[in-house]
């Protein structure tokens, strides 16, 4: 689902937010990765938008496959997916409405963590 931003401000934040939300999901889904038994491949997506997907499978069964800016998107607005249009989550940003790269990092290690905790065991 592409999102479709509330306001021309929602869209300015979105670009300050966007690159750095996607670094911190793939750090944070490589430090799962790697204290796991899951094997991850990613792979270039061009629809509906260009990005990648994360596909992660145990013993050669594959598991889940992630749409990356799909994370990235649930981490930034405030609710997603919705029916309507999108808003940045306004606690990923400071007082002085620069970006919170801890409010970032802790949004994005817990999702990730959730997705984790929600895979079947792979032992």
């Amino acid at each position: 689902m592409l999102p479709r931003f509330k306001s021309v401000s929602d869209w300015d934040r979105a670009q300050l937010v966007m690159q750095p939300c996607l670094i911190r999901v793939i750090d944070n889904l490589r430090k799962q990765i790697e204290s796991s038994n899951y094997q991850a491949t990613y792979q270039e997506v061009t629809e509906p938008i260009a990005g990648h997907q994360l596909h992660l499978s145990y013993q050669g069964k594959d598991i889940l496959v992630l749409d990356l800016w799909q994370i990235c998107f649930k981490i930034c607005f405030a609710e997603y997916p919705c029916m309507q249009e999108v808003e940045i989550d306004p606690q990923l940003f400071d007082e002085q409405g620069e970006l919170s790269w801890e409010s970032l990092e802790n949004k994005t290690s817990r999702l990730i963590s959730q997705i984790f905790s929600d895979l079947p065991a792979a032992t």
